[in-house]
C-alpha cells in the first residue's frame, strides 16, 4: 500500500470519526441554544411587529436593519413618542436577543418614560413592573451572563422602587411587599435575640429559605416524598382550582386572616368556591402535605416566573445579612451581585476593560445600605389585600451595617477607580462612603442606647487606615479626642438635618433606646432618647422644605420616607417593639410607657397575649388584665385611629385620581 493512499485512509477515518462527533455535539449545542434561548429569531410569530418578519427576510443584512430600527427608536424616544419606541425595541430584541443594550432601552422606556405618562399608580406600576419582568424573564434568559443588564434590572429595583423620586414610591413598595409576601410567605417575626444577635437573625431567614432550596422540582417527586400532595391536587382541580401561583396568593392571605383572629367571618363572607378550597386548607388529614406542596410552588415560581435561583437567595443570606425580600433594595442587590458574579466568571485579563465591575458593585454597596437604612419592614398584608389602609413601615435593620465593612475592600479591589486598594487615593469614593457610613452607625447605636457599640464603631472610625485625607491633621486630631458624648453632638451639621436616611436612622435609633431604656426601668433615659427623637423629627420637617424644588416637588417625596406625624411614629414603633420582646420585658416596658404609646399597644398585645396569659393565671398569679391593664381613652384613641388611617386613604385615593 502506497504511502498516499496509507494517508488518505488515515484521513477518511478521521474525518469519519469528527463528523460523528460534530454531530452528536450540533445535536446538544442546539439543545442547550434553544433551552436558554440563545439562538436568533428565524421564524415571524403571531403578533409580532412587521419589522421581525422584514429583518428575517433580510438574511445576511440582518445586522444593518436592525442597526436602522435602532437609530429610528432612538430618535422616537427622543420625540417623546414612547410606545411607538417600545415597538420598535421589540422587535430588535426578537431579531436580536443578544443585543444588551436593546433590553436596557426597552426595560427603561417602560418603566421610567411610559410609566409617568399614565393616569394612576396602579397603572405606573403595571409598567415599571412590565420593565423588570422584561429584563428579569426575557432579558437574562437570553443573555444570562451579561452584566449591563443584571446592573440596569438592580437599578430599577433600588432607585424607581426603593428610592423616592417617582411619586408613586409608596404604591410600588407596597406591591412588591404584597407579592413577596404571597411568594414565599412572611419572613420570620423578629425576636430580641434576632434583633440583638446577627447571626441569629442570619440563620433565622436561612431556615426560612432552606425548605424551598430544599423542595422537590417537580410535582411528581412531591407526590411521592408526600403522597396526600396527589389529594390536594385532585381536590383543587374538582373545584376549578390549580397548584399555581393563585394558590400561594389564596394560602398566604388565608393564613394571615387566621393568625388576625378573623377566620371565621372570613369563611362566612366567601362564596362557595372558597369555602371548599378552605376546606381543603384546613383538613387535618392534608396537614403533612401542604408544606411539601407549597415548598415545591415556591420553588417553581422562583425558578420559572422570577428566573431566581433558591440556593443563591440562602447563599447571599448567609453572606450579607438577614435580607427580607419584600424590600426592593434586596431584589437590588441580588441582582447586582448575581451580574457582578456571571461576570467574574468570564473576566480574563485581555477581556478585563469590557466589563463594567465598578458600577455594578456601587449597586451593591448602595443595596447594603439601603437595607441598612430601613431592611427591618412592617407591613399589614391582610389589611392591603382587604383594600383597607396599610402600614408599611421600614425602619434601620442593624444587622446590616457590619456587612457594609465585610464587603467594602472586596469591591474596592475590583474598582480602577480605587487603585485595586482603599487607601491608595487621598480622596476615594469608596472610602469617604463608608467614613460617612461610619459616622452615622456611631450616631445610630449610640441613639439606640447600644454605648459599648458605638464606641467600637468610633475606635473602628479613628483607627481605620482608609480614612480619607482631605481635612487638616489639626482637626483631624482635634475631633478624634472627643469624648463619645461630645464627638456626636458635633456631628449634626445643616446637611445631616436634611437627609431622609439620616432622619429615619436618628429617630429610629432613638426612638429604640427609649424603649431598652423602659426594659431597664430607667425613666430618665428613657425621656433624654424620647425626647431627642421628637426634637429631630420636628427639626427634619422644619428643614426639609427648603430643599423642595417647584418643578418636582422633590421636598415632598423625601419627607414621605419619614412618617409626617410623630405620635403615629412613635407609637407604632412602640406597638411593633411591644410584640417582639418577651412577656417580662413587655411588662416592664408597658409600666413606664406613657398612656398614649399604651394605647397604640394596646390592642396589639390582647391579640397577642391575652388568650396565654390568662390560660397561665394559676402559675404566674395574675392575668392578662393585671399585667397590662387597659389605658384610659381607648375607645376615642380607636377612633381617631380609625378616622385617621381612613383620612391618609382618601388622601392617596385623591393623588391616584390626579
Amino acid at each position: 500500500m502506497s504511502n498516499d493512499l496509507r494517508t488518505q485512509i488515515i484521513a477518511a477515518i478521521i474525518m469519519a470519526v469528527a463528523l460523528v462527533f460534530s454531530g452528536t455535539m450540533a445535536t446538544d449545542v442546539a439543545a442547550s441554544t434553544g433551552r436558554n434561548h440563545l439562538t436568533y429569531m428565524d421564524t415571524a410569530e403571531e403578533g409580532d411587529p412587521p419589522q421581525v418578519a422584514l429583518g428575517i427576510a433580510m438574511g445576511a443584512f440582518r445586522g444593518l436593519f436592525v442597526n436602522m430600527l435602532w437609530m429610528r427608536a432612538n430618535d422616537l424616544k427622543e420625540e417623546g413618542k414612547f410606545y411607538e419606541a417600545m415597538e420598535l425595541a421589540r422587535a430588535i430584541t426578537r431579531l436580536q436577543p443578544r443585543f444588551n443594550q436593546v433590553w436596557v432601552f426597552h426595560a427603561w422606556n417602560m418603566a421610567y418614560n411610559i410609566s409617568v405618562t399614565t393616569q394612576t399608580t396602579q397603572e405606573r406600576w403595571q409598567w415599571v413592573n412590565n420593565g423588570i419582568n422584561l429584563l428579569r424573564r426575557d432579558g437574562l434568559r437570553a443573555n444570562p451572563n451579561d452584566m449591563l443588564i443584571h446592573k440596569e434590572l438592580a437599578w430599577i429595583f433600588l432607585h424607581k422602587i426603593a428610592g423616592f423620586t417617582d411619586d408613586a414610591n409608596q404604591y410600588y413598595k407596597r406591591q412588591l411587599a404584597l407579592e413577596w409576601t404571597e411568594v414565599l410567605g412572611p419572613p420570620p417575626f423578629p425576636t430580641a435575640q434576632t434583633m440583638r444577635d446577627r447571626d441569629a437573625a442570619i440563620q433565622a431567614y436561612v431556615d426560612w429559605l432552606q425548605p424551598i432550596v430544599d423542595a422537590p422540582s417537580t410535582i411528581e417527586q412531591a407526590i411521592t416524598q408526600q403522597p396526600k400532595v396527589a389529594d390536594i391536587i385532585a381536590r383543587l382541580q374538582a373545584g376549578g382550582g390549580a397548584a399555581d401561583r393563585r394558590l400561594l396568593a389564596f394560602y398566604a392571605f388565608y393564613q394571615g386572616v387566621k393568625d388576625s383572629g378573623r377566620g371565621n367571618l372570613y369563611r362566612e363572607n366567601t362564596d362557595e368556591r372558597g369555602r371548599a378550597l378552605l376546606d381543603v386548607v384546613e383538613d387535618p388529614d392534608l396537614a403533612e402535605a401542604w408544606p411539601v406542596l407549597l415548598a415545591h410552588l415556591r420553588k417553581r415560581v422562583l425558578i420559572d416566573q422570577y428566573n431566581m435561583e433558591p440556593s443563591r437567595m440562602v447563599r447571599y443570606t448567609q453572606k450579607y445579612g438577614p435580607i427580607d425580600w419584600r424590600h426592593p433594595a434586596a431584589h437590588a442587590l441580588y441582582w447586582g451581585a448575581r451580574g457582578v458574579e456571571q461576570g467574574l466568571d468570564r473576566v480574563t485579563i485581555d477581556n478585563r476593560k469590557d466589563w463594567d465591575f465598578v458600577n455594578a458593585d456601587r449597586i451593591v454597596i448602595q443595596a447594603v445600605q439601603e437595607l441598612y437604612r430601613s431592611g427591618e419592614l412592617y407591613f399589614a398584608y391582610v389589611e392591603y389585600r382587604l383594600g383597607n389602609p396599610a402600614m408599611y413601615d421600614a425602619v434601620p435593620n442593624a444587622h446590616f451595617f457590619d456587612t457594609y465593612g465585610t464587603i467594602i475592600y472586596e469591591l474596592a479591589s475590583r474598582s480602577w477607580a480605587e487603585g485595586g486598594a482603599i487607601g491608595n487615593r487621598a480622596y476615594s469614593f469608596y472610602a469617604a462612603g463608608y467614613e460617612n457610613f461610619l459616622k452615622d452607625g456611631v450616631r445610630f447605636f449610640y441613639r439606640r442606647g447600644q454605648f459599648a457599640k458605638a464606641e467600637e464603631v468610633l475606635a473602628r472610625y479613628r483607627t481605620w487606615d482608609g480614612r480619607n485625607l482631605n481635612i487638616s491633621t489639626e482637626q483631624r486630631v482635634a475631633e478624634d479626642r472627643l469624648p463619645l458624648d461630645q464627638w456626636v453632638e458635633t456631628q449634626y451639621t445643616g446637611q445631616r438635618w436634611s437627609s431622609p436616611y439620616v432622619a429615619q436612622a436618628e429617630v429610629s435609633g432613638a426612638l429604640q433606646g427609649a424603649f431598652a431604656a423602659m426594659i431597664a426601668g430607667d425613666q430618665d433615659m428613657f425621656q433624654r432618647q424620647f425626647q431627642f427623637a421628637a426634637d429631630f423629627h420636628r427639626k427634619y420637617f422644619e428643614v426639609q422644605p427648603r430643599f423642595r424644588t417647584s418643578a418636582t416637588e422633590d421636598g415632598a417625596r423625601r419627607m414621605d420616607q419619614l412618617e409626617p406625624d410623630f405620635r403615629m411614629l412613635a407609637g407604632s414603633a412602640f406597638a411593633r417593639f411591644m410584640s417582639a420582646v418577651p412577656v417580662d420585658y413587655a411588662e416592664r416596658a408597658y409600666d413606664i410607657a406613657p398612656p398614649d404609646l399604651r394605647r397604640f399597644a394596646f390592642d396589639i398585645l390582647v391579640a397577642k397575649l391575652k388568650g396565654q396569659l390568662d390560660a397561665e393565671r394559676q402559675a404566674r398569679g395574675r392575668g392578662f388584665d393585671e399585667m397590662f391593664p387597659e389605658p384610659s381613652g381607648m375607645n376615642e384613641f380607636r377612633q381617631w385611629y380609625t378616622q385617621e388611617m381612613q383620612s391618609r386613604a382618601e388622601r392617596d385615593r385623591q393623588v391616584e385620581q390626579r
